[in-house]
């Protein structure tokens, strides 16, 4: 059985797509990249502004909270994501 020239042309185009795709999927861009670590912490609430407050953490990013009805001064634990600017309250 004869390959055409299209049909050859086509296996190398898929071939190097295919090579392509594991390459940039294991060297390039891990998948275990994209599954951050949670980080607890315990913070001191800075600002309460309308329901987000906002803390400060060890990272140095300062992170916001949504739906937040702690006070100013008010000592908590948040969960974040390694490099994310934002967390959750940790319920008790």
């Amino acid at each position: 059985m004869e390959l055409s020239s299209s049909q050859k042309t086509s296996l190398v185009f898929v071939g190097a797509f295919l090579t392509a795709g594991i390459v940039l999927s294991t060297m390039v861009f891990p998948f275990w990249n994209l599954i951050r670590e949670d980080i607890y912490e315990e913070v001191t609430i800075l600002i309460n502004n309308e329901g987000i407050c906002y803390v400060e953490t060890t990272d140095t990013i300062p992170k916001t909270i949504e739906d937040c009805k702690l006070k100013s001064g008010d000592v908590t634990t948040i969960k974040f994501g390694e490099g994310l600017a934002w967390a959750t309250i940790v319920e008790p």
